[in-house]
């Protein structure tokens, strides 16, 4: 989808606690043969800190950054992986409370850590549809200190979860990036990777048991479908996900400045992203994410600021974010630097 008049005006950014993977190694937590391979350096740990505390604390400071005020914002869009709070309960609704946001439309988006670029998506329809909205704000937190939740081993050896928090605001009169392009894709032949056969009724999430993600895709693999066939397609869907976008924006793959992922193993995101569209390694923001874990949805938005706050994008720059979740769920975006933030 090719998309006109639509910009990042600001973002923020909280994590909590840095532990380093070393640590966790030596804590027993992580397994040390994975560490060394994996290039995974650490991950954000919020203990007690909620994921909608943080995800207000994220908002606060890109209102700051925009220098809107709480009454400016007219659409309000969120998305979480794990627990926002208690059954029955309307997460958006909390944030907006905490932030003052006044009598808005509000979104509670479940694609997991494909929720920011979901989020972004609707908003792209909002601003430039019947809706009109100038100003939308996207949020998104996760906290994954729980028993029920390995950080560290639970997803697999290609991630370490990471809590923290992440928000953008979303406007049609400007900002320090454009929107360019953006598309998403279901490949519902592989819902069964994170279901494993576990049945639809009753709630899991209520007997208390232990979230076995990894145990499920690995059961998947040895009754449905190999692994590497499985990977395969995924690698096809989401590169289709992603010349969609390229075409879109009208530029080629070497254009591209960088190339943000969801924060993973490296040999993934080569394998996967880097390598098929012709880029080495540096173009990614992999070297920065590969410290700060895996935030869920916020992955996109943490590597995007310290990009562009650290001077390693700059004016013009072309920047392709990529985000996939469970179903299988895949969305990409390209927006182009059209300003540096001041602060």
């Amino acid at each position: 989808m090719k998309v006109e008049g639509v910009f990042i005006d600001s973002v923020g950014v909280f994590l909590p606690e840095h532990v380093s993977a070393e640590q966790g190694v030596a804590d027993g937590l992580y397994d040390e043969e994975v560490y060394k391979a994996s290039g995974l350096t650490g991950t954000h740990v919020a203990g007690e800190i909620p994921a909608l505390d943080m995800a207000v604390a994220a908002a606060r400071t890109a209102l700051e950054r925009s220098g809107l005020d709480a009454d400016d914002i007219e659409s309000h869009i969120h998305s979480g992986v794990y627990h926002q709070g208690p059954d029955g309960s309307y997460p958006p609704a909390y944030v907006l409370r905490e932030l003052g946001v006044g009598n808005v439309p509000s979104l509670h988006i479940r694609q997991g850590c494909n929720g920011m670029l979901a989020a972004l998506e609707i908003a792209v329809g909002q601003i430039t549809g019947a809706a009109e909205v100038e100003t939308a704000l996207l949020t998104c937190g996760q906290n994954f200190s729980t028993p029920l939740i390995d950080r560290w081993r639970g997803f697999g050896d290609s991630y370490i979860l990471a809590d923290g928090a992440a928000a953008a605001v979303v406007s049609a009169t400007g900002g320090f990036a454009e929107l360019r392009a953006i598309n998403s894709g279901t490949l519902a032949e592989l819902e069964k990777w994170h279901r494993g056969d576990e049945s639809l009724l009753p709630p899991q999430s209520s007997a208390g048991e232990k979230l076995a993600v990894a145990e499920r895709a690995a059961l998947f693999n040895e009754r449905e479908m190999p692994l590497t066939e499985t990977v395969e397609r995924i690698s096809e869907f989401d590169l289709g996900i992603v010349q969609r976008s390229l075409v879109d924006a009208g530029i080629n793959a070497a254009d591209l400045a960088r190339v943000v992922p969801i924060n993973q193993d490296g040999r993934m995101i080569e394998y996967a992203v880097l390598a098929p569209l012709g880029l080495p390694m540096s173009r990614s923001s992999w070297e920065f994410g590969r410290g700060i874990g895996h935030v869920g949805a916020a992955d996109l938005l943490i590597s995007l600021d310290h990009l562009v706050r650290t001077g390693e994008l700059d004016q013009g720059d072309h920047v392709l974010l990529l985000s996939q979740g469970p179903g299988w769920i895949s969305s990409s975006a390209v927006v182009t630097i059209t300003d540096l933030p001041a602060c």
